[in-house]
């Protein structure tokens, strides 16, 4: 399973998101610290769950890197994170 599938089946089994879309932009960091040939590094993703309801932009890049601490070190060098709830995704 490559690092992209298990990001997203670890945050769907622990914040039940309504939404996520995770995205390796790794060939975008070529040559850049931490990166590798094979890829897989650097990630963005953007989750939208009912579990951020209440929670600071802290607290919810928080609830993510704890689900996700131990790949954070390697394989993953770079997380990039746009969480929001599904209200807040309802007024844009």
């Amino acid at each position: 399973m490559n690092v992209a599938d298990t990001i997203r089946i670890r945050l769907e089994q622990k914040l039940a998101p309504s939404s996520l879309e995770v995205v390796d932009e790794s060939h975008r960091h070529e040559g850049h610290s931490g990166a590798k040939p094979s890829g897989e590094t650097h990630f963005n993703v953007v989750i939208v769950s009912a579990a951020f309801a209440g929670k600071t932009r802290i607290a919810r890049h928080r609830m993510v890197f704890d689900v996700l601490q131990d790949l954070m070190d390697a394989p993953v060098h770079a997380l990039t994170l746009s969480t929001r709830t599904p209200d807040e995704t309802a007024l844009r």
